[in-house]
């Protein structure tokens, strides 16, 4: 039987050795995950198609109120433009916020038949470092992502495209990005998760995973 006659569902389960890719970015008070605020997070849910790449799915995001004691440095506010005094910007606890998250990516792990989730981000252990420590903090004992295992599309980008800036690394893979939209969790995931797809798909166009031989 050829491999794309599976259900696509399996054939999520069998690319990436069980674990079921979710492309997250998070926009954060500093660099530091034990002592900086964690502002927003945003994660993508990808599919397969009937042929067997890669595509979007759902998306998710939430904003978040630094937890008590949190450490909100000015630059990293400016950087990102998130003002913490916009009414429109509703946050909401930083546990509440989370397992909210985790709740359709647990449930698409089990759908898939995989085995847990596994980040996809720029620069990933930023992002995942900062998911962990608010884990810890918040005690979420159902945390859907493996500890410290991810993909990484700074590298894979710099790999395909000898770019590793994310705006420059679309830009080389023909995908539209916006600067003034640039640095909300939402976009930037949306954005990494086309970009993620993209380098997948091309890989298996190159002769890559599916193999039939």
């Amino acid at each position: 039987m050829d491999i794309l006659d599976e259900s696509t569902d399996t054939l999520m389960a069998k690319r990436f050795r069980g674990f079921l890719p979710v492309v997250v970015d998070v926009e954060t008070g500093g660099f530091d995950s034990h002592s900086n605020a964690l502002l927003e997070v945003a994660a993508v849910l990808l599919e397969m198609d009937s042929q067997g790449n890669l595509q979007i799915k759902e998306s998710y995001s939430k904003n978040i109120e630094p937890f008590p004691g949190a450490i909100v440095e000015e630059s990293a506010l400016e950087f990102t433009g998130i003002d913490l005094y916009d009414p429109d910007r509703n946050p909401e606890e930083e546990g509440e916020a989370l397992r909210e998250i985790f709740q359709p990516i647990r449930r698409e792990v089990s759908i898939t038949g995989c085995t847990r989730a596994v980040m996809v981000a720029h620069n990933a252990h930023f992002d995942l470092d900062f998911i962990n420590a608010a884990v810890d903090r918040c005690r979420i004992k159902r945390n859907p992502f493996h500890p410290f295992s991810c993909f990484d599309t700074s590298g894979l980008a710099g790999l395909a495209y000898g770019q590793t800036v994310l705006a420059k690394a679309c830009q080389a893979a023909g995908i539209e990005f916006n600067n003034r939209d640039a640095h909300s969790a939402l976009y930037d995931t949306i954005k990494t998760a086309e970009l993620f797809c993209g380098i997948v798909n091309r890989w298996k166009e190159l002769g890559g995973w599916p193999s039939n031989n």
